[in-house]
């Protein structure tokens, strides 16, 4: 019995214009494939999934981490802990500016995954 492979057949060629081909290999890029098992996957009629999704997914984490520290901190001032006596109001006012900087980074990440082509 013979063992066939892809690489021990002939390819399919596509013509396509420098944009297109351009194209083609961002989308490829993007679903976290090469270009040929792309292009492969799609004639096939499977669709492809974006990884750039999950990286997003991965930023929204990292900055909900951040929140919560910052609320952590928040919250251990606003609780009189003696460890922060020595800060003061506008260093209080400062760690609110700066959840608010995050909260504003969060909602930009998340319209980049709910409208990603804006």
């Amino acid at each position: 019995m013979i063992n066939i492979t892809r690489k021990s057949t002939p390819p399919i060629k596509v013509y396509c214009l420098p944009h297109e081909r351009e194209e083609i290999k961002v989308l490829a890029a993007a679903s976290g494939k090469t270009v040929s098992s792309y292009l492969l996957a799609v004639g096939l009629g499977y669709r492809t999934k974006s990884i750039l999704d999950n990286r997003r997914i991965e930023e929204l984490v990292k900055i909900n981490g951040d929140l919560g520290r910052l609320g952590g901190l928040l919250k251990l001032w606003l609780t009189n802990d003696e460890r922060t006596a020595k800060f003061g109001e506008s260093t209080i006012r400062a760690v609110l500016s700066k959840i608010t900087d995050t909260q504003e980074s969060m909602h930009e990440v998340i319209r980049k995954v709910v409208l990603p082509k804006s």
